[in-house]
């Protein structure tokens, strides 16, 4: 009798197992997460953007806290660090799990702006997929976003101004889509 209340709990415990391992399988596939080992063969050939630990860019924003969180977008989270190495602050874009575009978005931007060195966009840096995270460093630009300074009352811009940013934001697009 002992033997086939052991031999039904363990039954029962495989079942529930496999049961967590098909929903959350189940829940990657949803959400566009697969296990990101086949995307870094791809990113290691040449020159470029520098592949990051996970560590590394924890250490650098001291675990992603709200207080280095400088903006929020359907991407995910975008977080200020220091990279000692370098002696510079940098911008980390943690893609969300959540992500409609997840990994297709952080490939292309790998891949493409990697390979881009315009005068308009921040300069990326490097990127890491470890621990079921994708992330991308860039250049931190200390003055902030645009759309902090066309939107935000303390800091507006003047008309002339607004018409000199309209213009980079014009050749920025056209590098991109034509050069």
């Amino acid at each position: 009798m002992a033997f086939d209340v052991a031999g039904f709990v363990f039954a029962g415990g495989l079942v529930l197992v496999l049961f967590l391992l098909w929903k959350r399988n189940r829940r990657d596939k949803e959400y566009g997460q697969v296990p990101y080992d086949h995307i870094g063969k791809d990113f290691e050939k040449g020159i470029g953007p520098k592949k990051f630990s996970y560590n590394e860019l924890a250490h650098v924003t001291n675990d992603f806290p709200d207080k280095e969180k400088l903006g929020q977008g359907g991407f995910g989270g975008v977080y200020k660090g220091f990279l000692r190495v370098s002696n510079s602050f940098v911008t980390i874009k943690r893609v969300s799990k959540w992500s409609k575009q997840g990994i297709k978005e952080y490939t292309t931007e790998v891949k493409v702006i990697s390979q881009l060195r315009p005068r308009n966009l921040a300069q990326l840096i490097g990127w890491c997929h470890e621990r079921r995270e994708l992330l991308l460093v860039y250049d931190f630009m200390p003055n902030g976003s645009l759309d902090s300074h066309l939107f935000k009352r303390e800091r507006l811009l003047t008309w002339e101004v607004r018409y000199k940013v309209a213009q980079g934001v014009a050749s920025a697009l056209l590098y991109l889509h034509e050069e």
